[in-house]
């Protein structure tokens, strides 16, 4: 299977630098996946496609204000530092930008002093541990110094933090937003609720490895980040009743496909669990819980957009990404959604 297989023509004006006022008044793409037919909605339309007895499940994962800007203590040369992944205590993965400057014993000041790091290790693909040292609460310290860790092919400033998270983000832990959901708005969400429809609350912490292309030629041979997922006994239960009772499972975002397709047993059925996932879906793949996915528009060649073909066919998918160029629909984090049926 080769990675030019997922690639598209994309204008660089379709990508989307800043969130619409209204969340819910993206434009929303409906493709049936059977016949690859397509409709063009606004988002606030999902409600004609939701019915009684289905189950919306959505990640209420957290962004953290994970890029930090530093200087060494030594030489007061500058230094970009993102937060990763919390490896225990004060002890963090990060990238660090330049990373030659950051080697073992280097100490790193971040805001006059009220933090300061020490790279303790070198780890795969040059990522660095740090241990931080402050007094207080981190992640008040964090809130105050750190910036949201946008993607990189947004250049715009976010002016309200809040706009790169979910109207229902609880639990800190990621460096990226599951931004299917950033379209919902909470008028939108108690709608769905009031047309009889389920709501199941999981979790996957988003690492920056959602945003890594795929490098190599064969797509077998790309390697998945991990990612920490959970999943409560309480949303098992709704997951796993709407099933038994012939609605549908329904997806928001490609995060909360992998948490469900990584947490479900052989027959689609779901218990309290939770684990690291390194759970790569591209076409062939049998989906064992989700009946249908609302996403957004995903970058070429990405992992993400294997995901969605192995749902609703390549040439369906790679169909539908070329009218929502035609179309000038708006693309990536910040970008219009698509509900795959």
């Amino acid at each position: 299977m080769d990675v030019k297989d997922f690639d598209y023509e994309l204008p660089e004006e379709l990508i989307a630098q800043d969130p619409l006022e209204d969340r819910s008044s993206s434009r929303l793409m409906v493709l049936d996946r059977k016949t690859g037919d397509v409709e063009h909605r606004h988002f606030r339309d999902i409600l004609d496609y939701l019915n009684p007895g289905d189950c919306l499940v959505i990640n209420n994962t957290k962004v953290i204000p994970a890029r930090l800007y530093g200087a060494k203590e030594d030489t007061q040369a500058k230094i970009e530092v993102l937060l990763l992944k919390r490896k225990e205590n004060d002890v963090w993965e990060t990238l660090v930008k330049p990373g030659k400057k950051a080697k073992p014993g280097t100490r790193i000041v971040f805001g006059d002093g009220l933090l300061v790091g020490e790279v303790i290790d070198v780890v795969e693909e040059g990522n660095r541990l740090i241990q931080f040292h402050y007094d207080g609460i981190f992640e008040e310290i964090l809130d105050q110094l750190g910036q949201m860790p946008l993607p990189p092919y947004i250049t715009h400033q976010l002016q309200d933090k809040n706009r790169y998270q979910t109207v229902y983000a609880k639990y800190d832990g990621s460096a990226a937003a599951p931004t299917a959901g950033l379209h919902f708005t909470k008028e939108l969400l108690s709608a769905v609720k009031e047309k009889g429809v389920d709501i199941a609350e999981v979790t996957l912490h988003v690492g920056l490895g959602t945003f890594r292309p795929v490098k190599v030629e064969n797509v077998l041979d790309h390697h998945m980040h991990s990612e920490f997922y959970m999943v409560s006994a309480e949303a098992a239960e709704k997951i796993n009743h709407a099933k038994e009772s012939g609605h549908r499972v329904i997806s928001v975002g490609t995060t909360s496909t992998r948490t469900l397709e990584s947490a479900a047993d052989e027959s689609g059925r779901l218990k309290e669990t939770s684990g690291w996932t390194e759970i790569f879906i591209y076409p062939g793949y049998q989906f064992k819980v989700i009946d249908a996915l609302i996403t957004n528009f995903h970058l070429p060649q990405s992992t993400l957009v294997m995901l969605v073909s192995a749902l609703a066919g390549r040439e369906h998918v790679l169909d539908a990404y070329k009218l929502a160029v035609q179309e000038k629909y708006r693309f990536f984090s910040f970008g219009d959604a698509m509900l795959i049926k």
